[in-house]
């Protein structure tokens, strides 16, 4: 059976390739809850706080959890998406700036976030060809929210949907755990499924994020956190200045509706190639087929991996601010996304407007339309398997 399949192993699905750090133990294995919504703080451990944050259309509450660490690293998150709404962090002289985009009201994220700032996007992650997939034999039809194709979820996806929320503790840092009970048919998918994601913020000022997923009957599942960084600054302009590295030797080609061919080519001697730091827009107005298809680059990257566990999946270096994040992960795929299509109609939290290029996201996954690529890593739950992920990212400096 290939790594990244759902036969059973001890009634666990095997979506985790392994196990990853001491720090993702000790939040998998010993977290400790403290239920309620009052504003609390630990010692050396950080602080959690949390507050109203407005209401949806029909009522329903929605809370904004704070996470410090000593060192002044902190991050937001709300409940309505699972949306990690900013990311303070230093640069190399020790100044502190957002560098998520996103907005700073609920309403803008409920009518205008269709570029899915920050959201745990579910119960499929990515795109799914002309909304239909066959399991078991049976068919199932889903919302195409994104011309032909099934896009995050659907209308309504997770991206939409106020989660539960509780606060964690463990001896490596402060987090909010979140979970959603997606009933059987929600989006047209198969089977109840109960989901939790919970934001783990660390003495190591890294943002670890674990994903566990079951269900009552057999469905496919894809979740990922889907934040746009720009790590001189939220609303400071183009990231193409940005250095990145991929740690990934092929890619899955996409046709015209940006849906995998099925093939796993080789990024060598391509505008693709990110298996050295490059700056993202060195090579982006390139004529290649793939980047005429995205507007840029919009496309999964196959993970190279020597043994299971978290493997470095990206680095990114912004140049001016030294500022670092490095992406390590579970899964078997990367989506890089080079912000294509932000049009300047979008205001974020900073006041100023997002255009092309002025983001990017780094989206760890399995591979998009793999529920009808048989030859792709599969991403079938069934009853009695558990659905397990996780994703660090890690911020840092350089000199």
């Amino acid at each position: 059976m290939k790594a990244g399949s759902t036969g059973r192993r001890g009634g666990t699905a095997r979506f985790l390739y392994g196990v990853g750090t001491a720090a993702l133990l000790s939040l998998l294995l010993s977290a400790t809850q403290v239920p309620g919504r009052a504003k609390s703080t630990a010692q050396h451990e950080g602080s959690i706080e949390s507050e109203p944050f407005g209401t949806t259309p029909d009522g329903t509450q929605v809370n904004r959890y704070t996470l410090t660490n000593t060192s002044g690293m902190r991050v937001r998150i709300l409940t309505y998406g699972g949306i990690i709404q900013s990311i303070e962090v230093p640069d190399r002289h020790g100044q502190f700036a957002n560098v998520a985009l996103g907005f700073d009201n609920l309403t803008d994220y409920i009518e205008r976030n269709s570029p899915y700032f920050g959201c745990i996007t579910g119960r499929y992650a990515n795109r799914i060809a002309r909304g239909r997939f066959t399991l078991d034999g049976t068919e199932y039809v889903l919302a195409t929210n994104d011309g032909p194709n099934h896009l995050h979820g659907g209308e309504q996806g997770f991206n939409a949907r106020v989660w539960e929320a509780t606060e964690v503790r463990t001896q490596e840092g402060v987090g909010v755990r979140l979970s959603y009970v997606s009933p059987d048919g929600e989006e047209g998918y198969p089977g109840r499924l109960a989901v939790t994601v919970t934001y783990l913020l660390t003495e190591r000022n890294t943002i670890e994020i674990d994903y566990r997923a079951t269900t009552d009957a057999p469905t496919v599942v894809n979740l990922t956190n889907h934040t746009y960084f720009n790590l001189a600054g939220e609303g400071s302009g183009s990231i193409y200045d940005h250095r990145l590295m991929l740690n990934a030797r092929r890619f899955t080609p996409v046709d015209e509706n940006l849906i995998p061919t099925g093939e796993l080519a080789s990024v060598a001697d391509t505008p693709l190639d990110f298996t050295r730091p490059t700056p993202i827009g060195k090579r982006i107005r390139e004529s290649h087929p793939q980047l005429v298809i995205a507007r840029g680059y919009d496309h999964n990257w196959v993970l190279h991996r020597e043994q299971p566990g978290l493997t470095l999946a990206a680095r990114v270096e912004e140049p001016t601010s030294g500022r670092v994040l490095t992406v390590h992960t579970t899964e078997p795929g990367i989506q890089f996304y080079s912000g294509n299509f932000l049009d300047g109609t979008l205001v974020g939290a900073s006041g100023r407007i997002y255009r092309q290029g002025d983001g990017f996201a780094l989206e760890t996954q399995h591979y998009p339309d793999s529920p009808n690529q048989p030859n792709f890593p599969s991403t079938v739950l069934r009853p009695g398997e558990v659905y397990r992920s996780a994703t660090v990212f890690g911020f840092s400096t350089t000199d």
